[in-house]
């Protein structure tokens, strides 16, 4: 039977629209009035089964509260975790960009032209969280998994080895100007490693409208039905790919308001997640970023192709002359 690898990925963000205020203590700590369930609780069911989870930090969003979410990244590596980067750029207030003289817009990653700029991001915020971590970042995930050929440039070009945005989900919700329909590790021609989004396919094509799910804990509320996978979770993983990449946040043991907050409610999502990680265990092995790393440098972990970067060159989009748009 082939070695089977897991990686448990934890998008850890505190965007500003999620919580009234006191952001980081909500969406990354998960402290609230009746409990409290965030990435401590994460961490220590991960301890309870011998696992590290790669938790992207992203201190874009929480920029009004940097120092909460240093002091979260260096808890999270004291602990023993794999703290690598996410951003969302779209969320820095315009004082920051005003104070590096650099313009404010583009907002989104999959919108950047100038591979400088890409490189920046990657460089100021890994920096901020290598310094409080004393490690070089290894991988990057970029907010929404809003990426394009800049964002692969720039991981050479900053020395990051890893990039964890390949999503078809992404593809077909316009985040992204290119995926890969794969869910096993492949090169990018300048060499950096992509590491696709866990997804399958979930209704047929009608044309090149294809409907895609992706692995995620909770359930996902974007689709009407159940992920592929939810029959896992309640039987086994035998079904699932040699090679998996699951996604959660930081906020993903709380539950949604009225009003689009996250709240705590009860521990049921914990335990929920208990039961997932304890399963995984039994069927994966549960690596890190450093690991993965390893493993393919011994060749235990393949990559099924490589991709030229071009492919993935932001689309311009398409103009139509004044007559035209009048007759449409």
């Amino acid at each position: 039977m082939p070695e089977r690898y897991a990686l448990i990925t934890v998008d850890t963000e505190a965007l500003p629209k999620r919580a009234p205020g006191d952001h980081v203590k909500r969406l990354m700590w998960g402290e609230h009035v009746g409990g409290t369930a965030g990435v401590r609780e994460m961490c220590r069911i991960g301890d309870e089964f011998g696992v590290k989870h790669v938790f992207f930090l992203d201190l874009c969003g929480a920029y009004d509260e940097l120092g909460e979410a240093l002091r979260v990244a260096r808890w999270l590596h004291t602990e023993g975790q794999d703290v690598q980067l996410h951003a969302h750029p779209e969320y820095l207030p315009l004082r920051f960009w005003e104070e590096q003289g650099l313009a404010s817009r583009p907002q989104y990653m999959n919108q950047y032209t100038d591979d400088a700029r890409a490189a920046f991001i990657l460089r100021h915020f890994g920096g901020l969280l290598s310094g409080v971590t004393g490690a070089a970042m290894r991988a990057f995930r970029a907010g929404s998994f809003r990426w394009n050929a800049s964002t692969i440039r720039a991981l050479e070009d900053v020395g990051i080895p890893l990039s964890f945005n390949n999503s078809m989900c992404a593809l077909r919700a316009g985040q992204c100007p290119y995926a890969e329909d794969t869910n096993a590790p492949y090169a990018w021609s300048n060499g950096v490693l992509e590491i696709p989004m866990t997804e399958k396919r979930i209704l047929p094509s009608i044309g090149k409208d294809a409907w895609w799910a992706r692995l995620t804990y909770p359930e996902s509320s974007y689709f009407r039905f159940r992920p592929w996978w939810g029959k896992l979770l309640l039987d086994t993983f035998s079904g699932s790919p040699d090679f998996s990449v699951f996604l959660l946040h930081s906020w993903s043991l709380l539950y949604w308001d009225q009003q689009g907050y996250g709240v705590y409610r009860d521990d049921q999502r914990i335990e929920g997640y208990r039961k997932l990680v304890q399963r995984l265990t039994r069927n994966y092995d549960v690596i890190t970023t450093a690991e993965l790393l390893d493993l393919r440098q011994r060749g235990k972990i393949a990559t099924s192709r490589t991709v030229a970067v071009e492919r993935a060159e932001p689309v311009a989009p398409v103009s139509r002359p004044p007559a035209a748009r009048r007759a449409a």
